[in-house]
């Protein structure tokens, strides 16, 4: 028989579950959020088409898109607004889990470097991360500031 099992929600409910399964409103939550996010990366990959030796701007864009998005949504949930459940699970995991593509960045790398475009597959991997990185840094830190300034 399984153990019914009681947590604490981050906004202070209980939910019953049993143990070892996840809320399947919390996996709906990630669910729809991917989805939303996947399908928008999609469609404007399917919109821009990127070759081998050219420098792929659709998912540099999402990426470093979704690095702001995430870096908003986790500062703004975590520190400016009352806990709740599933906006960050639906927020964080599934629409910039989604919308961003770590996956896609790989495969454009080894494009670029089949077709010998090892520069620009340097290149796009280092601005890729320093991008990302910064615009998490500064998004963070604007997103606290004006959480001060109130």
């Amino acid at each position: 028989m399984i153990a019914e099992t009681r947590e604490a929600s981050p906004a202070g409910t209980t939910r019953a579950g049993r143990a070892g399964r996840p809320d399947p409103r919390l996996v709906g939550s990630v669910f729809v959020g991917g989805a939303l996010g996947a399908g928008a990366r999609t469609g404007l990959s399917e919109l821009f088409p990127t070759h081998a030796g050219s420098w792929p701007w659709v998912v540099f864009s999402v990426n470093v898109g979704g690095a702001i998005l995430l870096a908003f949504f986790a500062t703004r949930l975590q520190e400016r607004l009352p806990p709740a459940v599933y906006k960050r699970p639906f927020l964080g995991t599934g629409l910039c889990g989604g919308l961003t593509t770590f996956s896609t960045l790989q495969l454009e790398l080894v494009q670029m470097g089949r077709a010998g475009h090892y520069l620009l597959a340097l290149a796009y991997v280092s601005a890729s991360t320093a991008a990302g990185l910064a615009a998490v840094l500064v998004v963070t830190g604007l997103t606290r500031r004006a959480r001060l300034a109130r």
